[in-house]
C-alpha cells in the first residue's frame, strides 16, 4: 500500500494496509455499491447536503524541517566544469520546493447554527491557515478550537452573520451490520458527493491507537472524504469518515473505517467545553487472555485483559491490583476482551471511583480504584516474536515439557542479553524448533520469573514447579529486554 501521510496514525495503521483519507499532502480511499431502495435517497441528501462543508489546510514547513533540504551540498564538480552550474540550479529548486506551504483537503460537517464542524485531526494537523468552504459557495477563515490525535477528531470554528445549516449525532450503537449508510464529502476535491452502503462491521480494530472501535462500510469513500460524515437513513450523523484499507493505495476495495458517533460525540463535546480531553488514568500494562492462558489461571474461557504489569503509585497500584490478575470487569460493565479495557478506563472521569472485577488465584475479587487523569502516559502490550536457536550454557537444565534449556541468570549472561542488573529468574539459553515454547514465541535470552505461583531462581526450580504443574497449561511471567509479559503455555505430554 502506498500511504501519502507523516502523520503518526497512519504510520500505526501501516501494519494493516491502512489509510486516512485527506486529499492533498494527507490522502486516502473505498469504494461501495450496496443496492439501493427504488425511491432513492434524495429527499434525505438535498436535506443533509447544505451542512457539509469543504476544508483546506496549509502547512508552511518550519525551518527545522528545511533544514535537511536547504543544507548546501558540496558540489561533486569543480567550477570549471560545465555541471557545476547545472548542480547549483538543481539546489536552487529544491529549496524553493522545500520552502513551498503543502495543502490538504478534506471534508466536515457543521453541528449547530454558530458554526462549530467537525472533521479529521490529520486533515488541520500542523496547518498554519484553515479554510472552510460551505456548499453554496461562501468561504471562511477557520480557527481550530482543538483535537484529539488519539481518536483523529478536531473541531473547527467558524463565524457567520447568519445562522448556518447543521447536522446533529445519531446513535452509532443502534447500527446493525447491513443496515444502509450514506457519505457525503469532497472526494479528490470534486465538491459535494454522496455515495451510499451498507454496515459491514462493527467494533473493527485497525492498530491506528488504544480506542479503536471503528464502524467498517463500504460506501465509496475516497480521497478527500477525511472528516466527512457517515449518516444514517434517517440524517443522523453515525460515524466520521478516517481511514480506509487499500491493498497497494491505487483505489478503493469498498473497506472503509470511520469513527462511531458514540464515540465522536463525547470528544466533541469535551473539546467544545474545554478545548482538550480528559481520560482516566488505570495504570496498568495489560495483554490479551489466550486460550492457553486462560486454561493456566483457570478460566472457562479466554476473556479479559491480563495485568502485565502495575506502574507503580499508579491508581491501580494504590487500589492493589496485581501483576497475573486478570479484569473480567469494569464499572458494571464487562470487559470481554483486552481492548476494551482502554475504551472503558477512557471513558471515566478523572477523580472518580470505580469497581474493578478480577479474577485472581482461581476466583473473582472485587477492589474499588480512584481512578487519575490521563497526561502523557501510554499504555503497553506485550511484545511477540520468533523464538531464535541458541547453544546451551553450563550449568543449565533442559525442560522437554517446555522444550527448552534454561540456565542460570548470571551476571555474563544479563550482560550478553543488556538485561537491567536486578532482573531475576532463569534464562532461556537454547531452545527446540519444534517445542512447546518456540511455537509460542519465547526467544533465547527470554527470562522466566514465575511459573504458575512460583518464582523461579535456579533451573532446578523451573523444573519443580513444571512437575508439579496439574494442568495442561502453564502461565509463565517471561521478562524480555526488561519489559514484563505472560505467555500461556501447553505443556508438551499434557
Amino acid at each position: 500500500m502506498t500511504i501519502n501521510t507523516g502523520t503518526l496514525r497512519a504510520r500505526r495503521a501501516l501494519a494493516l494496509g491502512v489509510a486516512t483519507l485527506a486529499g492533498g499532502m494527507i490522502a486516502w480511499t473505498v469504494t461501495a455499491s450496496a443496492a439501493l431502495p427504488s425511491q432513492g435517497f434524495a429527499d434525505l441528501v438535498e436535506k443533509v447536503s447544505p451542512a457539509v462543508v469543504f476544508i483546506s489546510s496549509m502547512h508552511t514547513p518550519k525551518k527545522a524541517e528545511r533544514s535537511a533540504e536547504q543544507a548546501p551540498s558540496q558540489s561533486p564538480f569543480p567550477p570549471s566544469s560545465p555541471f557545476y552550474e547545472f548542480f547549483k540550479q538543481f539546489q536552487d529548486r529544491m529549496r524553493q520546493q522545500a520552502q513551498r506551504p503543502m495543502t490538504a483537503l478534506g471534508s466536515g460537517f457543521i453541528i449547530d447554527a454558530s458554526g462549530d464542524i467537525v472533521t479529521n485531526n490529520h486533515v488541520i494537523d500542523g496547518a498554519d491557515k484553515v479554510k472552510v468552504k460551505l456548499p453554496d459557495g461562501r468561504l471562511f477563515d477557520a480557527a481550530v478550537v482543538g483535537a484529539d490525535p488519539r481518536t483523529d477528531l478536531a473541531l473547527l470554528k467558524i463565524k457567520s452573520e447568519k445562522p448556518l445549516p447543521f447536522v446533529t449525532f445519531g446513535n452509532s450503537d443502534k447500527l446493525r451490520v447491513g443496515d444502509v449508510v450514506l457519505a457525503v464529502g469532497n472526494p479528490f476535491g470534486l465538491g459535494g458527493t454522496v455515495t451510499a452502503g451498507i454496515v459491514s462491521a462493527r467494533n473493527r480494530d485497525i492498530n491506528a491507537g488504544p480506542y479503536d472501535d471503528f464502524i467498517q462500510t463500504d460506501a465509496a469513500i475516497n480521497r478527500g472524504n477525511s472528516g466527512g460524515p457517515l449518516f444514517d437513513t434517517a440524517g443522523k450523523v453515525v460515524g466520521v469518515n478516517t481511514a480506509i484499507y487499500s491493498p497497494n493505495g491505487g483505489g478503493s476495495v469498498g473497506i472503509g473505517f470511520a469513527i462511531p458517533s458514540s464515540i465522536a460525540s463525547q470528544v466533541i463535546a469535551q473539546i467544545k467545553e474545554n478545548g482538550s480531553v480528559e481520560r482516566g488514568w488505570l495504570g496498568v500494562k495489560i495483554q490479551k487472555v489466550t486460550p492457553d492462558i486462560a486454561r493456566a489461571v483457570g478460566l472457562d474461557a479466554p476473556k479479559g485483559a491480563l495485568v502485565a504489569g502495575v506502574i507503580p503509585d499508579s491508581p491501580a497500584a494504590k487500589a492493589g491490583l496485581r501483576q497475573g490478575d486478570v479484569i473480567l470487569g469494569y464499572n458494571g460493565k464487562p470487559v470481554a476482551e483486552m481492548r476494551s479495557l482502554p475504551r472503558l478506563v477512557a471513558a471515566t472521569a478523572p477523580n472518580a471511583s470505580v469497581s474493578v472485577e478480577l479474577w485472581r488465584d482461581g476466583r473473582t475479587k472485587h477492589v474499588s480504584v480512584a481512578i487519575a487523569e490521563l497526561k502523557s502516559r501510554t499504555m503497553a502490550a506485550a511484545e511477540t516474536g520468533n523464538a531464535q536457536p541458541g547453544s546451551a550454557q553450563p550449568g543449565s537444565a533442559k525442560s522437554k515439557r517446555l522444550g527448552a534449556t534454561l540456565a542460570m541468570l548470571t551476571s555474563d549472561i544479563k550482560a550478553k542479553f543488556k538485561l537491567p542488573a536486578d532482573t531475576r529468574g532463569v534464562v532461556i539459553s537454547a531452545l527446540e524448533p519444534q517445542g512447546r515454547a518456540a511455537e509460542k514465541g519465547l526467544r533465547v535470552g527470554d527470562v522466566i520469573e514465575r511459573i504458575g505461583a512460583t518464582e523461579v531462581n535456579t533451573p532446578a526450580d523451573a523444573l519443580r514447579a513444571i512437575g508439579k504443574t496439574t494442568t495442561k497449561a502453564v502461565l509463565l511471567l517471561v521478562n524480555r529486554g526488561g519489559n514484563d509479559m505472560f505467555i500461556g503455555l501447553k505443556l508438551a505430554g499434557a
